[in-house]
């Protein structure tokens, strides 16, 4: 089973000084930190902002390239936890074709902000993260316990690179 889940949050390890992505379900409480790259982190933080570059960036290009091609970006799904690394699939249909596209979950998650698609998490791997050493570092833990989070992400300011 696949459960919808929105951004909702963009912070920054303390520990780690690593980029944190946090998911949480639609339907649900459960939030999933997953740790990102910088360059992904900037691309997810712009593309929420709404900050147009001048010219097109990576995931910019990609979504063009797959609008120019006939297809559309129909979800991404974080698929699996293995060994502390997540995996997604970027799912696209082109010419009544479906094509499940493997990906890093920073650059699934980039290209549906691009694209205004869903995005989904496998039970399991809500499951599993529940079992792993990513339990060991929750987002309660990274989180100020008396932050507010709205219901829209609508100012990632206090994100810097």
């Amino acid at each position: 089973m696949e459960l919808e889940v929105k951004i909702r949050g963009l912070i920054v390890d303390p520990a780690t000084n690593s980029p944190i992505v946090l998911l949480k379900e639609l339907d649900g409480e459960g939030i999933l930190p997953i740790w990102v790259g910088p360059y992904e982190a900037n691309s997810i933080a712009s593309e929420i902002e709404k900050m147009s570059p001048q010219r097109p960036m990576t995931h910019d290009l990609l979504r063009n390239v797959i609008a120019q091609m006939g297809g559309v970006v129909n979800r991404v799904i974080v698929t699996e936890l293995r060994d502390n690394t997540f995996y997604a699939v970027i799912e696209i249909v082109s010419d009544g074709q479906t094509f499940l596209i493997d990906s890093r979950p920073s650059d699934a998650i980039a290209l549906a902000l691009r694209t205004d698609s869903p995005i989904f998490i496998r039970e399991e791997v809500f499951e599993a993260s529940r079992h792993s050493d990513i339990e060991k570092i929750q987002a309660d833990d990274i989180l100020d316990e008396e932050v507010e989070w709205p219901e829209e992400i609508d100012d990632v300011s206090d994100y810097k690179m």
